[in-house]
């Protein structure tokens, strides 16, 4: 029997939410995905100072801002992963805008500009954006323009309306977040079928296949291998380096659970605008929250990305 991360393979496009080079390669996936969280982590490992060294030596040479330099360090980060994998990488815009239409747009230009510059091409790239009202209007003006995103920090199926309706390339529904807040609440015990984050994205899958809708579901943030295999034959899934070494281990059966042939129940199509949607998020407060939440903690991860920058900047002068 091969093995469950090969019988996953079959059915869903395998993404390594890492930044960690070693692991992408050792699990070959097809996509990689970053975030500010992830890039601090693997900035810190010996094996990467290489990268540091680099940004660093530009950042002393040209005079550049420690904001600068760390800016170019996570292209120099997604330039490696281009290099691993053979599909796409996301690159996520500083969390501080995700209220800022303009501000998400003119960033997600100048990182599509930075990847062109060491001939990465835009088909290559996608472009992270937190699903707010103001994040999905940016997206819709990117797409038009042939730059696809991401729509992240997505908890509910008003986020994943807007991001359809702004034809987002894809979705990023977090999974092991809205369990935890679920659990925190008091929820459960919870199976792989009634785990919350599971049932959230089944509903959101189902209402696009059902209604035509293109925008790639790639669930993500998982917490056990019980979460996976319920969205086994999801478009995508990203999964980080842990998760994936313990499918790697298991040769027990893997039944597909998602199919656009079957996706079961739908929503009804929602018409949605911004008052519409605004009132849908009110009314979901764990989406709410964990919108939030996950906004925060993104931009004190590229504050403390930019710390260590400004400290390897000092120790460089």
């Amino acid at each position: 029997m091969t093995s469950k991360l090969d019988q996953l393979r079959t059915m869903t496009t395998i993404v390594a939410d890492t930044g960690d080079m070693e692991s992408i390669r050792a699990y070959q996936p097809t996509d990689s995905t970053t975030n500010p969280t992830l890039i601090f982590k693997a900035a810190q490992l010996p094996a990467y100072s290489y990268l540091f060294d680099e940004a660093v030596g530009w950042g002393r040479k040209t005079g550049a801002s420690p904001v600068a330099v760390t800016e170019r360090l996570i292209i120099d980060f997604g330039a490696e992963l281009t290099r691993i994998v053979p599909g796409r990488v996301s690159t996520e815009v500083d969390a501080t805008l995700s209220f800022d239409v303009a501000a998400t747009i003119a960033k997600a230009r100048e990182i599509i500009a930075a990847y062109a510059e060491r001939g990465i091409g835009r088909e290559r790239i996608l472009i992270k954006i937190a699903s707010t009202w103001e994040g999905a209007q940016a997206a819709a003006t990117l797409q038009r323009e042939g730059v696809d995103c991401n729509m992240t920090l997505l908890f509910s199926l008003a986020q994943a309306v807007a991001a359809a309706d702004a034809g987002a390339f894809l979705i990023s529904p977090f999974v092991g977040r809205i369990f935890d807040w679920h659990v925190k609440a008091g929820g459960g015990p919870y199976t792989g079928d009634t785990d919350p984050g599971v049932t959230s994205v089944r509903s959101i899958y189902a209402y696009y296949k059902t209604h035509g809708i293109k925008t790639v579901v790639m669930g993500a943030s998982f917490r056990n291998t019980g979460e996976i295999e319920a969205l086994a034959g999801c478009d995508r899934l990203t999964i980080s380096p842990d998760l994936l070494h313990k499918l790697a281990d298991d040769s027990g059966m893997l039944a597909r659970r998602l199919s656009p042939q079957a996706p079961g129940p739908a929503p009804a199509k929602i018409a949605l605008d911004e008052k519409s949607f605004r009132w849908l998020m009110n009314e979901d407060a764990m989406a709410t929250e964990k919108l939030a939440e996950g906004i925060r903690a993104f931009a004190k991860d590229l504050a403390s990305l930019r710390e260590l920058v400004s400290r390897k900047l000092a120790l460089a002068a």
